[in-house]
């Protein structure tokens, strides 16, 4: 009889991953660009964010070179859509599947992505690119800069390097420059120093494809899988991840640390044993795969889940019991006898616990309250209704809205929002007041087509830097739902932006606004703001706050949720889909909503239809009071 084994894989962020800078540069300053170009890795195989960086960087060398508005955005625009496809690219080209019909992809740029996907280089990219400094692209990428002001530096000081950047920011040349000032000059040198200090954590939206890819990848392989878990800060949805721990059952572990050395995606091979294997993927993360006895997957698969901190404290409760906690479970002090866990939940009760869930396991108050039996049930995936941040390919979208619908209809979502950018928003295709009104029938249409699921026609329209919003009244009288947004101008002062903010969400139009501190994590920064003051009027207005679910983002993010929470603020989970596979973002804003402990009543779309629509009919600032009773 074969005994079950477990296998642990650890997957660490390589701290070796080739610069992607030239070699004059600041060391410290290469992690700032954390995706590598073409074959400045090494590796030929290059995934969407990658090949979606190059199609960026292309867009922005030709803006420096002044090249004709609309061929600017065509990359900019190209780069976006690959960015959020669902497949890879490599693959379609392998596939031989017909890239130009993908929305905003032509011949032209379907030949270099086919050259960048078999190649790993492009000969366009590469003439371009040797047009310019070699250090270009890294100031360009510097928050606050960008090509206009790229091309001004490097016309008027000299400046091709991140270094040459810092050196006139703070020696009061780049403040001299008119339309530049202090301010700039001091903004662009936080931005530096912030980048230097950036520690060598993954960003989850790059972690978990990885994570998923491998876990795939040998389920795919080796049937002697049982199950497979994944631990760690990715188990508890930290936003950027160190470690991935997965651990996995299965009959023939030896089958599944041979697979895990020959996947197509491995770079290197560090440790190949009995009980260990250890490699790098092409993407720079380390892969450590470990095989443990099966009795003990509970304990394994806690200790690999839980925080220092609630670790640390989950030992000090066993000690006052006179037992002792580690990885192969619960050791009693006295007779030395160890007991093993299959599963979390016995284990936590050994202890006396209430189980906790992992998003909670962070060494706060959560022992405190299992030990009460006092954690709520926490939202899940299962509980949401719809989904009220939906793009199609009237903006910047991939599919046509009844694509998006059906797709929000297979998850069994009673409603969804179609929220097409404004006009505003030239560079995502916004909707003019015509387009919009067009949209508007199209949708109404749709759902009278469609009938088992409602459809709410509304928009996300910018909220500009005055605190206006981008369509007037009486097109925003038409729309069921208005997500307000902040798209540019991100650099205000905390009280400019504040007021800015605020100022919208006292429109009777308002409903939610969306992705409130407009970070990008690991890429930009968050807006300055008072928050307190932010989530105190959105508590009074009866505006909701949004979860935006997109990996990419995050935002709110859980310490900003469990505050809005406790200040009665409506919250939103919304998957900012930009295409109908991304709907399923809807897993990440979860996650975030339970790490700030989020019960179904605090998330708005948990409402069924019909009183999700008497929410929608009740007088703005009684929404709160409506959701609290009904939800």
């Amino acid at each position: 009889m074969t005994t079950s084994s477990i296998v642990t894989l650890l997957v660490r962020t390589a701290t070796s991953v080739p610069p992607s800078v030239p070699d004059t540069a600041d060391p410290k300053y290469r992690k700032m660009r954390t995706i590598p170009s073409c074959r400045e890795s090494g590796l030929d195989r290059m995934n969407n964010t990658q090949i979606a960086e190059v199609f960026e960087n292309i867009a922005g060398l030709l803006e420096i070179k002044g090249e004709r508005r609309f061929v600017v955005v065509s990359y900019q625009r190209a780069a976006r859509t690959i960015d959020h496809l669902p497949t890879e690219l490599e693959q379609m080209v392998r596939e031989e599947e017909d890239l130009k019909q993908i929305p905003g992809i032509g011949k032209a740029i379907a030949g270099k992505i086919t050259q960048l996907a078999t190649e790993g280089k492009m000969d366009f990219y590469e003439k371009l690119r040797g047009e310019f400094p070699d250090g270009i692209l890294d100031v360009m990428r510097v928050p606050g800069v960008g090509p206009k002001s790229a091309k001004r530096l490097w016309d008027e000081l000299d400046v091709t390097t991140v270094e040459a950047l810092e050196a006139v920011a703070s020696d009061g040349r780049l403040a001299a420059l008119p339309r530049m000032g202090p301010k700039k000059a001091k903004n662009i040198l936080k931005e530096i120093a912030a980048a230097r200090t950036k520690g060598d954590r993954v960003p989850i939206a790059r972690a978990l494809p990885a994570a998923e890819r491998v876990i795939g990848a040998l389920k795919e392989r080796c049937p002697s899988i049982v199950r497979i878990e994944p631990a760690g800060s990715l188990r508890r949805f930290e936003e950027t991840i160190g470690d991935i721990d997965i651990v996995c059952t299965a009959t023939d572990p030896q089958n599944v640390l041979d697979t895990l050395v020959e996947l197509p995606n491995v770079a290197s091979v560090l440790a190949h044993g009995e009980k260990k294997s250890a490699v790098v993927l092409s993407e720079g993360v380390q892969v450590d795969l470990r095989v443990v006895d099966d009795s003990q997957f509970g304990a394994l698969l806690q200790y690999f889940t839980g925080d220092k901190q609630h670790n640390i404290r989950l030992r000090e409760l066993a000690v006052r019991q006179g037992l002792s906690v580690n990885e192969y479970g619960i050791k009693d002090t006295e007779t030395g006898e160890t007991e093993s866990f299959t599963d979390e939940s016995a284990m936590y009760e050994r202890l006396g616990l209430q189980y906790i869930p992992p998003e909670l396991r962070r060494g706060t108050d959560e022992i405190d309250r299992a030990r009460q039996h006092s954690i709520p049930r926490l939202v899940e995936v299962s509980d949401l209704k719809g989904d009220l941040h939906v793009h199609t390919e009237w903006s910047d979208g991939r599919d046509a809205t009844e694509m998006m619908v059906v797709a929000a209809r297979e998850r069994g979502y009673e409603y969804v929002a179609i929220t097409d950018h404004s006009a505003g928003r030239g560079i995502a295709n916004g909707l003019s007041i015509e387009r919009l009104e067009e949209h508007i029938r199209e949708i109404r249409q749709l759902e009278d087509r469609l009938g088992d699921i409602k459809l709410l026609a509304g928009s996300e329209v910018d909220i500009r830097a005055d605190g206006s919003l981008d369509y007037p009244d009486d097109a925003l009288d038409e729309l069921d739902w208005v997500v307000a947004s902040v798209h540019s101008g991100m650099g205000q002062d905390a009280g400019t932006m504040t007021a800015r903010i605020i100022k919208a969400m006292h429109s009777p139009h308002v409903t939610a606004v969306g992705h409130l501190t407009t970070r990008m994590i690991g890429e930009r920064k968050p807006i300055e703001a008072d928050f307190e003051s932010i989530f105190e009027a959105a508590a009074k207005t009866g505006t909701a706050l949004e979860i935006n679910a997109s990996p990419r983002r995050l935002d709110l993010k859980d310490t900003h949720a469990h505050r809005a929470r406790e200040l009665g603020v409506p919250l939103v989970i919304d998957s900012d889909a930009h295409d109908a596979e991304s709907l399923d973002n809807q897993r990440c804003g979860v996650a975030v909503a339970r790490r700030a402990w989020c019960e179904p009543k605090h998330i708005l779309n948990t409402l069924p239809v019909d009183s999700f629509i008497k929410y929608l009919d009740t007088d703005k600032p009684d929404r709160p009071q409506f959701l609290a009773e009904h939800g």
